[in-house]
């Protein structure tokens, strides 16, 4: 069941300047939303999941999984589904104040998880696995409906540029894109980072923008949400500990599936279509509460 905001939640909300900001420039810093007892609970819990700690685990392994074990070695960590895992991260991770944010910055009257990634970047400054090439979240979102998804960027620690925090294109999500084919609904991890790099160049030079890159400096129990379209990307971690956060892709209530059909005749996929229950007329549910719960509700 979900929580109303206290008062005092409220006060954290995004006010209607923050809102018209995010239009404008496709990303924002919030206020604190998690205290210092929730971040250290986060790092806690987060420790006993890398131990092999899990209340349930999938029933199938989907054929993108991103599922970081200990065999593979000090590399990026990136572990999907995390919300569904872990009984201890999923209760701060359903916090519904995010999901009141969202939804404000959204304007959506609700508000579901679609995807949930665990990240630790280990302080290797030449770990070639560390750098996140430029890219946006909704060329592989290219199974949804929705043009509103974001994502939450939080950190479990004070953030910034030594230890390769997210940095935002700004304005970027406003770009209309040119040079789109199949090879953009893969993941970056599947794609040459100066194949990015380029698509980024180009994109820019067709809209007549600017590359203006802003690192997100976060302070703990704060995080930054980004629009699906915002261009975004990682360097290294120059520091002497891990970083440690959590990649949450929200979804706006009216968000569904769709065949979206690539060149070949094929049709693109997301990891939860063989997880989730069937709708009606037999697609995936992004509804399915099991794997993308309601965190906030104008409802309620």
């Amino acid at each position: 069941m979900l929580e109303k905001l206290t008062d005092e939640e409220r006060e954290l909300l995004p006010s209607d300047e923050d809102v018209a900001f995010y239009a404008e420039h496709g990303w924002y810093l919030s206020k604190k939303l998690f205290t210092d007892a929730e971040v250290d609970e986060l790092v806690a819990s987060s420790e006993r999941y890398y131990d092999g700690e899990r209340d349930r685990t999938l029933p199938v392994r989907p054929p993108r999984l991103a599922y970081w074990e200990p065999a593979n070695g000090p590399v990026q960590r990136h572990n999907d589904y995390v919300h569904y895992e872990s009984d201890a991260l999923a209760r701060l991770l359903r916090k519904p104040l995010i999901g009141a944010v969202a939804a404000r910055l959204a304007e959506a009257s609700e508000i579901r998880i679609f995807q949930s990634t665990l990240i630790l970047k280990p302080p290797k400054p030449d770990e070639p696995t560390n750098i996140v090439p430029w890219h946006f979240d909704r060329h592989y979102w290219a199974s949804c409906t929705s043009e509103r998804m974001l994502t939450a960027f939080i950190p479990f620690h004070d953030c910034g540029e030594e230890m390769g925090t997210i940095t935002m294109v700004d304005g970027s999500h406003l770009w209309k894109e040119i040079g789109n084919d199949d090879t953009t609904v893969r993941h970056f991890a599947d794609r040459d980072n100066e194949d990015l790099e380029v698509k980024l160049t180009v994109n820019a030079e067709y809209n007549n923008a600017v590359v203006k890159k802003v690192p997100m400096i976060i302070p703990k129990g704060h995080m930054s949400f980004h629009h699906c379209r915002t261009y975004h990307g990682s360097a290294g971690n120059r520091s002497d500990r891990p970083r440690r956060a959590v990649s949450l892709h929200l979804q706006d209530g009216a968000n569904q599936f769709r065949h979206y059909e690539l060149s070949d005749g094929s049709s693109v996929s997301y990891n939860h279509d063989v997880l989730v229950r069937k709708t009606s007329d037999g697609r995936p549910d992004y509804a399915d509460p099991t794997y993308c719960p309601v965190i906030w509700s104008e409802a309620v």
